[in-house]
């Protein structure tokens, strides 16, 4: 018996015909979306000129400012969608969870995280500034929104593998449903919800400078400003900050879910 390396096409002809589908496919692609090479290279000129216009970064009195007002509606955002986030995702993830939840509550709880997971940050800002307005209330409605999909979805998934041991042990003792998730599902999962909370407080951080840009406040809308008005130097100066921020952000999360642990 002969070995032949295994592959997924039946045939030569089968392989040979997907892969000539395969580079028709990216060909037109590259069509569809226009790429040039003469605008390739006049880009090049074009990005060192814009570059230059950047340097040096301006953080003068004025721009100072405006860089600690939009850092601190940033901070605030982030903070105010994570509590009332996870807040909301609570309930949420128990009710998803296979093992707590009979099944009309497991499939109802499944369906608004997937609704939550559908949409873009972006999107939902935009639905956000168009209902309440510009600024950081509706950054944190859309943090908010976006907070239930994530947290709840993960929750969900590590309740369902808790040890169902201790609820029955508690059931047996007499505890209805409720105090059977209290004293045997929530103990177990603390230290994950409180890990989770924090690690997507960090997330919060860094979407609430994306989602200034549609108009939701924070350091992001400074940001678009900053590129509307072809302040090119504020505009580096703003995302230095950012990146100190998220840094800063990453490692105090960090060093927090190692402490928990």
């Amino acid at each position: 018996m002969v070995w032949r390396r295994p592959t997924v096409f039946p045939s030569y002809r089968v392989k040979y015909l997907t892969y000539i589908l395969l580079v028709g496919f990216v060909l037109w692609s590259a069509w569809a979306i226009r790429i040039s090479p003469e605008r390739f290279i006049q880009g090049l000129g074009a990005t060192a000129e814009f570059l230059e216009s950047m340097w040096p970064p301006d953080f003068g009195e004025r721009e100072r400012e405006l860089i600690r007002e939009g850092i601190g509606e940033t901070l605030a955002m982030a903070v105010v969608a994570t509590i009332l986030g996870v807040a909301a995702s609570l309930p949420v993830a128990f009710m998803a969870a296979r093992n707590l939840a009979p099944w009309p509550v497991y499939y109802f709880a499944r369906s608004l995280i997937m609704i939550s997971r559908s949409f873009h940050s972006l999107i939902i800002g935009i639905i956000f500034v168009v209902a309440v307005g510009f600024g950081p209330f509706a950054g944190a409605l859309t943090l908010s929104f976006a907070t239930v999909g994530f947290y709840a979805k993960i929750l969900a998934d590590d309740l369902e593998n808790i040890d169902m041991g201790q609820l029955r042990a508690i059931e047996t003792a007499g505890a209805n449903k409720l105090q059977v998730i209290l004293y045997g599902a929530v103990p177990q999962a603390l230290p994950r919800m409180i890990g989770l909370a924090i690690y997507r407080w960090d997330i919060n951080v860094r979407s609430s400078t994306i989602i200034g840009i549609v108009g939701a406040g924070g350091i992001g809308f400074t940001l678009l400003n900053a590129f509307d008005r072809y302040q090119y130097d504020f505009a580096v100066a703003i995302l230095i900050v950012i990146v100190a921020i998220v840094l800063a952000g990453e490692v105090a999360s960090a060093m927090i879910r190692r402490r928990i642990r």
